[in-house]
């Protein structure tokens, strides 16, 4: 198994192309099966997480053709609408084809997705919403089975009790083809959200309000195909910001959007690091002084992303005075504190809440991700640390971080990827 290793003290300098984001391109992958006709998409990640929805997608009989970032998917003879076991265990986001499947052949049998490391995620609200669209939903022998009676789902009125992005992109999907209107009330708001509109909007889609809490979707007995090009990664862009502010240094990071971070990008300037538009994206720059301690809760969006908690901690480890970080999304989503305390940091946790008393340095330590965001705050520490951070279980980073080793090294940070020498020693 993989590690990283990081030597901190260097600052970043240079340009770092963002990638599109894996949390657009899941549901985008899914709206495929909603047509016939052939769907491609551009600016699509390669990560851990893309491979698994392809994979699924091809057992149900999509083809697709991948050459670098540009996804051809056709789903004109589907072979199968049951999404087993084996397959959704290994993403949550492959409950996505549920709403399509039923919306479009009136039945679908996906397997419920197993747990999740940083708290509770139900997929309670997308069942709710299916029944709300006229489906029968029942659970049987780990499986979700769906139909919609007379073969077609019928518009419907949906109000999410909380917001939910997964079960706004799932009903949007499935109400697409419903007879008649549908109206998601307290839908999310993401970025994400806008981008699946825009796509199933060039497949022949009405679609308005999607960006709002309130979407309005008028049902199409079909979809055609379309091209659509994955937005650029919030959470990715948000992330190297950090990085920068953690290190130090100043870096252009190209092909985004500096409003796809307002809240983080905000944030960031109250802690003293400049964050400006510039040709082709943004530029983050962070000088000799350390950062400023601020205070930060996670909201969903346009409030700031619990996906950058964990990195915003590590940052707040190394500031002047200290930092109050609440986690309002996730029960759960403090499992990298231990680990940043190994490195020196101090950090009391008190429920949903962290006070973080910056420190001058880090020190280098052996170090275990638990998750995804978590694994890369790891490394973000590691770039202000004293001497070498070693983080084991990086396989989680591959779910949503393209060549992030590559991106820093190509900015001055000394990181490499390395076989464990316990891997080493098996070989």
């Amino acid at each position: 198994m993989d590690q990283i290793r990081v030597r901190g003290g260097r600052p970043l300098r240079g340009t770092i192309p963002i990638s599109g984001a894996k949390n657009a391109a899941l549901p985008l992958m899914a709206a495929s099966l909603l047509s016939g006709k052939p769907v491609k998409l551009t600016n699509v990640p390669d990560l851990a997480d893309i491979a698994s929805m392809t994979s699924l997608l091809r057992q149900h009989g999509v083809r697709i053709d991948r050459d670098g970032g540009d996804m051809a998917m056709d789903a004109a003879r589907i072979d199968s609408t049951v999404a087993p076991y084996d397959l959704v265990r290994k993403m949550r986001a492959s409950v996505l084809v549920l709403g399509p499947l039923v919306a479009r052949f009136g039945q679908a049998q996906v397997s419920l997705p197993g747990g999740c490391a940083i708290g509770n995620r139900p997929v309670d609200l997308h069942l709710k919403g299916l029944t709300d669209l006229g489906a029968e939903v029942n659970i049987e022998a780990g499986y979700i089975e769906a139909k919609a009676p007379g073969g077609r789902l019928r518009g419907g009125r949906v109000t999410f009790p909380f917001v939910s992005v997964g079960a706004t992109e799932n009903l949007m999907m499935a109400a697409a083809l419903a007879e008649g209107e549908s109206v998601l009330i307290n839908a999310a708001r993401e970025p994400e959200i806008s981008d699946l509109a825009k796509l199933l909007t060039a497949m022949g889609a009405e679609i308005e309000g999607a960006g709002t809490d309130t979407i309005h979707i008028q049902g199409k007995p079909e979809l055609g195909g379309a091209e659509h090009k994955v937005v650029a990664d919030r959470i990715e862009t948000g992330t190297y910001a950090m990085a920068v502010a953690i290190a130090g240094g100043d870096v252009v990071l190209t092909d985004t959007d500096l409003v796809l971070i307002d809240a983080a990008a905000e944030t960031l300037r109250r802690a003293g690091v400049t964050l400006e538009t510039v040709e082709g994206g943004i530029r983050v720059a962070r000088g000799e002084d350390r950062v400023l301690g601020v205070d930060m809760m996670t909201e969903p969006y346009p409030g700031f992303p619990t996906d950058l908690q964990a990195q915003f901690m590590s940052l707040m480890t190394v500031s002047q005075g200290a930092s109050m970080i609440t986690e309002t999304i996730f029960e759960n989503r403090f499992m990298h504190v231990p680990e940043l305390s190994r490195m020196g940091a101090n950090i009391t946790v008190h429920h949903a809440s962290a006070m973080v008393r910056g420190v001058e340095t880090l020190k280098g330590a052996q170090v275990m991700a638990t998750d995804l965001r978590a694994s890369v705050s790891l490394v973000l520490a590691g770039l202000a640390a004293e001497g070498e951070t070693v983080i084991n279980r990086i396989y989680h980073l591959d779910r949503g971080y393209q060549d992030l080793v590559g991106k820093l090294s190509a900015c001055g940070a000394d990181v490499g990827r390395v076989a464990s020498e316990r891997a080493a020693a098996e070989e």
